[in-house]
């Protein structure tokens, strides 16, 4: 027999006053939150620091008729804005001063009223705004009248305006809109409220609201499309600074590969060397014997590791030369196929003629072919001079080109700069030097040296 178990209901408790803090959470509306972060913008952009010293920055000096400028006119250029803005004070107040017949002490109250908010959008922008919405209830005392304009005199609608469009440049969308806002707001209620005696004449806040808003909306325009040319200007930049890290990197692994067949016929002869050096020697010791062998294993085991660096940097598509790695022996023939295709090319070899390390001889003869085929690319036409000096310590190398006959001609190559690049890492990767640049004549000429150790007087 099993016996059921009831659990009894609890008694419900009145709720006491002190419960209501222990009341759950209950979420906002969307309009509520939308409302509260509204007025939150409106705080920050018109009221917080309202008054903050934001001075107007000097403008620059490189576009394209400033950079023509010369001495002090250049200098000048970079007021430009200040001496616009001082201008449309100028302008606001000669409208307030000669459009209403007053007296002349309050004729220049007007004037000043109308100037001053101006000239203050130069150092205070958002305080600017709100000392010109103060100066049209002032202006409209002093110089109002039954048949005078409402609520804007003449020369307050054009400061305003004037006050609302800079503003707008100096700050960012919303602020604008909050200002627009404002504006229409008190429009309204002085029309509605204020307005006695002035309605048989019409207002001209439906005018203001109008005309603010196509000044702001020009304004918004321009920051989207300066913000839009910022935001390809900084991907451009990223962009070439990518596909500059990605041709430097493509360079280095060319010449990795070009350079394995050098390390490795050095590396194989010092194995073959090591491993018949005993059968030269008759009776070697046994420690003679040893010491050859853990060489030419050393140096076995130095060309798989190269063999697998070159698995890690040969390109999907690279197929291994069957030739060997060109030297300047095969410089004139270099030439000959270079004069093939219409360039003028003469070439002079100074000095005692040596062999020289294959990795020297082989990156001076890519860094000859790298600085002809960019003259083939940008200089069409153009003669060239290709100098090879066997100098003490080293080779010297220069080629330079003259300007292409017909500039017009030539036509704008995606990859420029490249070869130079692919010439610096040969150059650094052997201490060398290396100078690259416009001559003149308008040609360009490239100037490297290649140090070359273990290289006697005698040698020389």
């Amino acid at each position: 027999m099993t016996e059921k178990t009831q659990r009894q209901p609890e008694p419900t408790r009145l709720m006491e006053p002190s419960d209501a803090a222990y009341e759950p959470y209950k979420p906002r509306s969307p309009e509520f939150r939308a409302a509260m972060d509204a007025l939150q913008g409106l705080r920050q952009d018109l009221f917080h620091d309202a008054f903050a010293y934001r001075p107007l920055p000097r403008l620059s000096v490189d576009g394209p008729l400033t950079r023509r400028m010369k001495g002090r006119m250049r200098e000048y250029a970079a007021w430009r804005a200040h001496a616009v803005i001082v201008a449309l004070g100028l302008f606001a107040m000669l409208i307030a001063t000669s459009s209403v017949m007053i007296g002349a002490g309050d004729d220049f109250v007007l004037g000043l009223l109308a100037l001053v908010p101006v000239l203050l959008t130069m150092v205070r922008p958002v305080g600017a705004f709100w000392l010109s919405m103060a100066a049209t209830p002032l202006a409209g005392v002093i110089g109002g009248g039954w048949d005078a304009e409402w609520p804007w005199l003449p020369g307050s609608f054009a400061c305003h305006l004037f006050v609302l469009t800079i503003v707008a440049v100096r700050t960012r969308p919303r602020t604008a809109a909050w200002m627009w806002a404002l504006t229409a707001v008190y429009g309204l209620v002085v029309e509605n409220f204020f307005g006695w005696g002035h309605s048989g004449f019409g207002t001209n806040s439906v005018p203001m609201v109008f005309f603010a808003a196509l000044a702001l909306l020009a304004v918004t325009v321009w920051h989207i499309r300066r913000e839009a040319r910022q935001e390809v200007t900084a991907q451009q930049t990223v962009t070439a600074h990518e596909r500059s890290r990605r041709t430097l990197l493509e360079e280095r692994t060319t010449i990795a590969r070009e350079l394995h067949d050098v390390v490795a016929h050095h590396m194989s002869v010092v194995a073959i060397q090591a491993e018949a050096a005993p059968y030269r020697v008759e009776n070697p010791p046994p420690e003679l014997e040893k010491a050859f062998a853990t060489i030419r294993e050393n140096a076995v085991a130095a060309l798989t590791e190269l063999r697998r660096v070159l698995g890690v940097v040969r390109a999907e598509d690279y197929e291994a030369p069957d030739a060997p790695q060109p030297t300047l022996a095969d410089l004139d023939a270099l030439l000959a196929n270079v004069r093939e295709t219409g360039l003028r090319v003469d070439s002079t070899t100074t000095g005692a003629i040596r062999e020289l390390p294959q990795g020297v001889e082989l990156s001076a003869y890519r860094i000859v072919q790298e600085a002809l085929s960019n003259t083939l690319r940008h200089a069409p036409g153009a003669a060239a001079k290709v100098e090879v000096s066997y100098v003490l310590g080293g080779l010297g190398l220069r080629i330079v080109n003259g300007p292409p006959p017909e500039p017009s001609a030539v036509k704008p190559s995606p990859g420029a700069g490249h070869g130079i690049t692919g010439m610096r890492e040969r150059v650094t990767m052997l201490d060398g030097e290396m100078t690259a640049g416009r001559t003149d004549e308008g040609g360009y000429e490239v100037t490297v040296f290649l140090p070359v150790a273990g290289v006697s007087e005698g040698e020389a």
